[in-house]
């Protein structure tokens, strides 16, 4: 038995919370979005809320219906496909990050795809959950066929040798498998700026904060991938103000998030978020200063 199989064994049989989704498909203008499940991540209850005064933080609790003891959002990858292309927006976890995640082989399946038949790989970040995926379990590149792209910016924090020693002890370990796993593939990599349009129908936005160079997509004008930038369904759309620790820069994340929602609404664009709820594909309403997420 694979190392793989076994640890996917391993979580069914922990009976976790979003097994049930595999696919969630949106039409677009001669194109077609699904979104594909890698799993869930297991994190602690205060990985987003900590920090916030604990009455606020208790209030969110109690109206989104949120374990204190415990945060498992679902990871969802988002696949666009063309008359021509499969191009896959980050690549999951792989087999070493966390039990409950790294599930792409069964989800890529289950849409009667596989690895090689993925022409792109177009990355958010380089977060363990969205780029680990990269390789298996004998560190080999998984997407053999595809061409990769990623914000020039984003790859050079991460490939710069100064980042372990700069980005903290608890994401140290994300600093040396990214720059690892960027390692393999440098060569074949295409790097993006905010603003380029890098394949037909597919706009990049830089939306810095989460990670120094994240990146957004717009894909054929009416869905926009956010990637971490909205990586919840509760405070970030009820105080998307709030400066979460989840994120590298609080702040800044803060202000990419509230000009993203605010460009949703404008735009009136879907939204297909990586850890959103039911898929991740839905659309977002405003009152006010704040927003709420609608599935589907």
């Amino acid at each position: 038995m694979k190392r793989r199989d076994f640890l996917a064994l391993t979580a069914a049989a922990m009976a976790m919370p979003h097994a049930g989704f595999t696919a969630t498909e949106l039409a677009l203008p001669d194109a077609k979005l699904i979104t594909l499940s890698d799993g869930f991540l297991t994190l602690p209850g205060d990985f987003v809320l900590g920090g916030m005064d604990p009455t606020q933080a208790e209030a969110i609790r109690q109206k989104f219906n949120l374990d204190p003891n415990s945060y498992t959002p679902p990871c969802n990858l988002t696949l666009y496909q063309d008359a021509t292309r499969n191009i896959l927006f980050d690549v999951g976890s792989g087999p070493d990050f966390m039990p409950s995640a790294g599930k792409i082989d069964d989800a890529l399946t289950a849409v009667g795809l596989t690895h090689d038949d993925i022409t792109h790989v177009v990355f958010t970040h380089a977060h363990p959950d969205h780029l680990w995926g990269l390789l298996d379990d004998f560190d080999e590149v998984q997407f053999a066929n595809a061409q990769y792209l990623i914000g020039r910016a984003e790859f050079d924090y991460w490939t710069n040798p100064e980042t372990v020693n700069s980005i903290g002890e608890a994401r140290t370990t994300f600093a040396v498998g990214a720059a690892r796993r960027l390692d393999v593939i440098a060569e074949q990599l295409t790097f993006i700026e905010g603003g380029d349009e890098p394949l037909p129908g597919v706009f990049a936005r830089l939306t810095p904060g989460h990670t120094p160079g994240h990146m957004a997509f717009i894909l054929g004008g009416k869905a926009l991938v956010t990637g971490d930038a909205i990586s919840n369904n509760h405070i970030a759309f009820e105080m998307p103000g709030y400066a979460s620790p989840s994120d590298q820069d609080p702040e800044l994340a803060a202000q990419t998030r509230v000009a993203l929602l605010d460009q949703i609404t404008v735009d009136d664009l879907a939204i297909v978020g990586f850890h959103l709820p039911g898929g991740g594909v839905g659309s977002v309403t405003r009152q006010g200063d704040s927003y709420t997420y609608v599935e589907g």
